[in-house]
């Protein structure tokens, strides 16, 4: 018998674990202007943590884009095989690889996952169309309308003006016109070069200072934020939009329909579902690493979707004890 992930809400304190070991292996590699090894050594401490959880997990999404930090592969059967709850996974040992290398914010360990079979397997689509805000915005937005209809109706539903509305975008030159087009509804506009799946969940949460993601990113952020904007309540569109030729070609070859705006809750079809983001560099949302004389500090976002909860969670962790780990992660990079 298949056990729900909602009868054990102590699952996300085991995976918080996982997120937090990305994080930690991670750390020795910021600022190092490379961040790929800092990706490997995320992933194996990831993959290793994962296999003491008490999970039978499948990939959802995988094989990482060209330049982009290692990833499981999709199919790949992660926890301990045999296990009661059967889930789907999607993970990121390093979000924000650029990010990591450079030393700058936003650098994020990120997981999520749901019971199987509810989580959309993306197949070979590298690039989404997002569209993402908070509860009150469930089932308001047409995301066939222009950009300024959909902040006009934005606003009103969060009973704001306009120009008191702040979409988060990506800073990329496939943006230009977006941007144009939200400065000129009269909204302001908040870039950053990276980061999607902060701004996903800063979107979904009433009162962060955004009030709305808008643009293209990646796939597996997409559906990793789709899993914690579902837990919070919030609405998540998302349109599958290849960025590349050869994306172009792989999708339409497997029969993928590019126009076609997913609901949410077809991105992610159940409530049970859990995310973890840890902070590897200082971001938005979370603190990221801090390691003194005795001890690391981490902090992880959790989101609990049967329950709709959502923790800040800060972690101390001896030097002591973690000293081994971050070694072998070293010798895997």
């Amino acid at each position: 018998m298949t056990i729900s992930s909602g009868s054990r809400p102590e699952l996300i304190y085991a995976l918080r674990r996982v997120s937090e070991s990305a994080a930690l292996a991670a750390f020795d590699w910021i600022g190092r202007g490379d961040g790929m090894d800092g990706g490997r050594a995320a992933l194996e401490a990831m993959l290793s943590t994962l296999a003491e959880v008490d999970i039978d997990a499948v990939v959802v999404i995988g094989e990482a884009g060209k330049g982009e930090a290692p990833q499981p592969a999709r199919g790949e059967r992660l926890g301990r095989p045999g296990s009661a709850f059967k889930a789907d996974i999607a993970m990121d040992p390093v979000e924000g690889t650029s990010y990591l290398a450079r030393g700058q914010t936003n650098a994020l360990a990120v997981l999520a996952a749901a019971p199987r079979g509810t989580m959309m397997n993306p197949a070979p689509a590298f690039y989404m169309e997002k569209f993402v805000a908070p509860a009150p915005a469930r089932g308001k937005i047409d995301p066939h309308w222009t950009t300024g209809r959909k902040l006009r109706v934005l606003a009103e539903v969060l009973n704001k003006d306009v120009s008191q509305l702040t979409i988060y975008v990506l800073e990329k030159p496939r943006h230009r016109e977006l941007i144009d087009d939200i400065i000129r509804a009269g909204a302001r506009v908040a870039l950053y070069p990276a980061g999607d799946v902060a701004g996903a969940l800063l979107a979904a949460i009433p009162g962060s200072g955004i009030d709305a993601l808008m643009g293209t990113g990646g796939t597996p952020e997409g559906i990793m934020s789709a899993c914690a904007v579902r837990g919070l309540g919030g609405e998540f569109l998302a349109r599958l939009d290849p960025q590349l030729h050869t994306e172009a070609k792989a999708v339409r070859e497997a029969g993928l329909n590019t126009s076609r705006w997913y609901a949410r809750d077809e991105l992610i079809a159940s409530d049970d579902v859990f995310f973890c983001a840890t902070g590897i560099t200082t971001g938005l949302m979370v603190e990221g690493v801090e390691r003194t004389r005795t001890h690391y500090k981490v902090q992880t976002m959790m989101v609990i979707g049967a329950t709709g909860e959502r923790q800040i969670i800060t972690s101390h962790l001896p030097r002591e004890r973690t000293g081994q780990a971050q070694s072998a992660a070293r010798d895997v990079a």
